[in-house]
């Protein structure tokens, strides 16, 4: 009984986070993703669009990560680097941030 209410509950989750995936999607042209373990907070979904658009979600468990992104449709990769890493682009911001972390600059806050 209780493995089947944790079924249905990870499913709904993965149902919703599909929606949000599709949303990303059609917004940045389509999207590929790569799942990345996170450790006990669950598992990061990083998509990029195809305009270089990048963001995350953030799921409970891997399985539930795999099963979103499949119900979206989205092409995942093993790792986030090459041709995938390539397409994200940044801006103004995002360089800046970093630097503000990296380097004790303006953290933009």
């Amino acid at each position: 009984m209780a493995d089947t209410k944790q079924a249905k509950q990870a499913e709904r989750r993965a149902a919703r986070l599909a929606k949000q995936i599709g949303a990303f999607s059609k917004a940045h042209g389509g999207a590929e993703g790569q799942l990345a373990y996170m450790g006990q907070m669950g598992t990061r979904i990083v998509l990029v669009g195809e305009d270089g658009g990048w963001g995350d979600l953030v799921a409970p468990d891997h399985s539930v990560a795999e099963a979103a992104a499949e119900k979206a449709g989205i092409t995942l990769h093993e790792s986030f680097d090459g041709e995938f890493a390539a397409k994200v682009r940044t801006g103004p911001y995002e360089w800046t941030r970093m630097a503000g972390i990296q380097l004790g600059g303006p953290s933009n806050g």
